[in-house]
């Protein structure tokens, strides 16, 4: 797959449906998969972390869940085909998944949430194997990743918030007997009904983090790294237009 560059985080260059057919392709495949799906805020952060890069440039896929890294690729000029969010990429493999009898298995939030979405997933989509699930608070990977292993599933739902996700993924990729796994961030909130979406309108105009920011205003200083990663996009963009000329 084509990547795009974007702070050292490299961003594979695909459509929604072509992300979808990679991500049911891994239920096939051989070996653990590894999807990661992340925003501006992870990629800036990845950019101040040199131990973390690596770790998120190892995934299997890797898709632009932000429309800000949609933004900052077409700055680059090296454009992405649209943006990937994790949460639509799950709602296209679900359904998919329910029809080929794959299970999944859930992990993170607080207690119950975990349980919650499970249940509306098996009513959202019929067929679909949940396969368990466990909250976010454990202190034993050993006990969780046993459970996890029993389970058997084909997709293992991680969902801790970055960075805390990826580097238990990558800590205990190997360890996991899964077909894939994905960072997933708080798509078991949505699932489970404890937190709501953002309307379609705001979806649709890269608006999410300000519908996020009034329903959550303690999110403010999270929400700082957005200037400060179109900054540094701008500014390296412009070091390529100085390049050219």
């Amino acid at each position: 797959m084509k990547k795009v560059n974007i702070l050292g985080s490299m961003i594979d260059k695909l459509t929604m449906k072509e992300a979808v057919e990679i991500a049911m392709g891994f239920f096939e495949s051989e070996g653990r998969k590894v999807i990661y799906t992340p925003n501006s805020e992870i990629i800036l952060y990845a950019s101040r972390n040199e131990d973390f890069m690596p770790k998120l440039n190892s995934a299997d896929l890797i898709i632009a869940d932000g429309i800000g890294v949609v933004y900052g690729a077409k700055i680059l000029r090296n454009t992405l085909p649209e943006r990937v969010a994790g949460f639509d990429l799950l709602k296209s493999i679900f359904p998919l998944m329910a029809a080929n009898g794959y299970s999944v298995y859930l992990l993170g939030s607080k207690p119950g949430i975990a349980q919650s979405a499970g249940e509306n997933l098996k009513k959202e989509y019929p067929g679909l194997v949940v396969a368990g699930y466990h909250d976010g608070y454990f202190t034993d990977d050993e006990e969780v990743i046993d459970e996890i292993n029993l389970a058997k599933p084909d997709l293992l739902l991680v969902c801790l918030g970055f960075p805390k996700q990826e580097n238990w993924i990558y800590d205990n990729k190997e360890k996991l007997d899964v077909k894939a796994m994905i960072g997933a961030g708080g798509c078991l909130d949505v699932f489970a009904g404890a937190v709501e979406r953002a309307p379609e309108f705001y979806c649709k105009h890269g608006l999410e983090w300000f519908y996020r920011l009034k329903k959550e205003p303690w999110r403010f200083k999270r929400m700082t790294a957005l200037p400060v990663f179109g900054l540094k996009v701008l500014f390296k963009g412009w070091k390529y237009k100085q390049t050219d000329c």
